[in-house]
């Protein structure tokens, strides 16, 4: 038996996999930042840590101690960090699934990918400084380039490319867009043409993600490799907690660490607040 304990659950096999299938339907169409940045792994439970290669600063040994006369530092590792978001269900739904149900409630299980994809994506772009993990957009040195009105995407997106390009940072490139900032290049146009359409047209290298948990707007960033590193011990998976005689409490972990290897291959592009092509 593993951690996740799912032999101890009262599901049957055919439950499991109706569950296991939503949360993987889910968790693909939320994850962004595995979709752009270099992934490793996964490497299981064990792995507590990456070696980054450094080390802190050089001390001297106290006087008359142990270490007198020997300078020591200790190496720098970039800890992983433990999510897990628990969730409810009936299990007298669950069985349903033995008896050939195909459409079970799996509320639960949606609202659940949601939140932990939301959480691992939030980390990638803004950072989480519980788990010592600096996000894309503050790490990055260049000056946020300003979007004031849905039609200045375009130029905005051509500016924040002739940045990184003058930074040394070749394509291709990606763009991640917010919820407001998607919504708006997919819209039409003042002449019934969308603006993602014109971006596929005139900026082939560019490629657009959907970024739910992208706060503020979108960042321009280099999808050649080697600029971001995601890793991941345990990968998303469902666990079992505990159960009743009405309900089974689950639970939606992962282990992950993220690390920004070149600050400059990222640009922020900030929306101004207020919708509508006049503002």
């Amino acid at each position: 038996m593993d951690l996740l304990k799912r032999k101890k659950a009262p599901i049957t096999d055919e439950a499991w996999k109706q569950v296991d299938d939503e949360a993987t339907r889910v968790l693909k169409l939320h994850l962004a930042g595995r979709k752009i940045v270099d992934f490793s792994g996964p490497h299981g439970w064990k792995l507590g840590a990456v070696n980054t290669g450094r080390l802190g600063p050089i001390t001297k040994g106290p006087a008359g101690g142990a270490l007198a006369g020997v300078s020591y530092a200790v190496r720098v590792v970039q800890p992983l960090v433990e999510l897990r978001v628990p969730f409810t269900m009936k299990i007298e739904e669950l069985d349903y699934a033995a008896r050939g149900a195909d459409d079970l409630d799996l509320d639960p299980v949606i609202a659940v990918a949601e939140r932990v994809a939301h959480a691992e994506d939030t980390a990638i772009f803004h950072g989480f400084e519980g788990g010592d993990i600096t996000g894309i957009i503050e790490a990055s040195p260049h000056k946020p380039i300003a979007v004031n009105t849905i039609l200045d995407w375009p130029k905005a997106v051509v500016a924040g490319l002739e940045v990184l390009r003058a930074a040394g940072i070749n394509g291709p490139y990606a763009l991640a867009l917010g919820l407001q900032a998607y919504d708006e290049l997919d819209a039409d146009s003042e002449d019934g043409y969308p603006l993602r359409r014109r971006f596929a047209e005139t900026l082939p290298d560019v490629s657009l993600v959907w970024a739910p948990a992208l706060q503020g707007g979108a960042v321009l960033m280099s999808a050649r490799g080697g600029d971001y590193e995601l890793t991941v011990g345990q990968d998303l998976a469902i666990g079992y907690a505990v159960h009743d005689r009405t309900d089974v409490e689950l639970y939606l972990t992962e282990s992950f660490t993220f690390r920004v290897l070149e600050e400059k291959a990222a640009i922020f592009l900030k929306r101004a607040s207020g919708k509508g092509k006049g503002r």
